[in-house]
């Protein structure tokens, strides 16, 4: 199988890449804005492995897209939190380059494409668990982003016959995400506890989020992206939702260290609460955790220790 990864590089584009290249029958192409992004040497050193450069401002990506059998499109310019600081720019990079994308792998005939959507941000205060009919209604740029990209993926498929899979992915943590960065709460959490640093929390900690260890994440993510399977969309998460102080404790009891915290004003863009119904999914392909919460706790201390991932 000829695979591409676009975003390769970050912490879902990692995990991806090292799990797909553990079959020797899989060629990866992994594409970033800089192969200096690529820091984990165990990547680098397989045979079946290519890392390339490429930017999504430009009007041709044939190259990456020729011979390449599924593409997975993590690309993503802007994060939640700080998405709606310039709305205009925001929507215009990452839409035109997805419209761009689409229309050569219908030109290079990829069989396949996969996209990383937000399993939070696309359906807005609508009630928990949200399941994959609930509405849609984004509070963040990001989240219309993610939404219109979803949308644009159904046009190619409509028009040109393009076969598209969508993950709505909640909030997947653990080895490979750096914790000075501005996404994963849990990550983050632990790494400051670990250190005794002080954790920022935005708001009085009473919202609500769905994680999942990102073990589980990528076995979702190539089930959904390699096995026959029923609908185009898919939630993945733990399907439980826990309160930020109900984590921050979690934390505390399961590494036995803990942290001073400080309460920020809250954010308009944080939603209250956030946990997906994962049913469609496990009536499929069974349990979708098979690593708890707490175990994915202590797996994540454990690789923060002993990592220099984090620099």
């Amino acid at each position: 199988m000829r695979v591409l990864i676009v975003g390769a590089a970050g912490f879902i584009g990692t995990n991806l890449a090292l799990e797909l290249s553990k079959n020797e029958n899989n060629q990866i192409t992994l594409a970033d804005v800089n192969k200096d992004f690529f820091v984990v040497e165990e990547l680098n050193n397989r045979d079946n492995v290519e890392l390339r450069e490429f930017s999504i401002y430009s009007e041709n990506y044939t190259d990456l897209l020729e011979n390449q059998d599924i593409v997975f499109h993590l690309v993503s310019t802007t994060n939640p939190t700080s998405s709606n600081s310039n709305i205009e720019q925001e929507l215009n990079a990452n839409i035109s380059f997805t419209t761009r994308l689409l229309e050569q792998c219908t030109l290079c005939k990829v069989k396949k494409i996969i996209f990383i959507s937000s399993g939070g941000t696309v359906y807005g205060n609508a009630a928990c668990p949200v399941s994959e009919e609930s509405m849609t209604n984004p509070i963040s740029a990001y989240g219309i982003q993610k939404l219109t990209i979803e949308k644009i993926l159904f046009l190619y498929h409509y028009l040109y016959g393009l076969d598209y899979k969508i993950i709505r992915l909640a909030n997947p943590y653990g080895p490979y995400q750096r914790p000075n960065g501005r996404l994963g709460a849990l990550t983050t959490f632990t790494y400051k506890a670990l250190k005794q640093q002080e954790i920022c929390v935005f708001g009085d900690g009473s919202v609500v989020r769905d994680y999942i260890y990102i073990e589980d994440a990528v076995k979702a993510i190539l089930n959904i992206s390699f096995e026959d399977c029923k609908y185009h969309i898919y939630n993945v998460g733990s399907g439980v939702g826990i309160s930020i102080c109900d984590l921050l404790s979690t934390i505390q009891k399961t590494i036995g260290t803990s942290a001073p915290i400080k309460y920020l004003e809250k954010r308009k863009v944080d939603l209250k609460e956030n946990y997906l119904d994962v049913h469609r999914y496990e009536k499929e392909f069974g349990p979708i955790v098979s690593v708890d919460l707490e175990e994915g706790i202590r797996k994540t201390a454990s690789f923060l220790n002993e990592s220099d991932y984090v620099i």
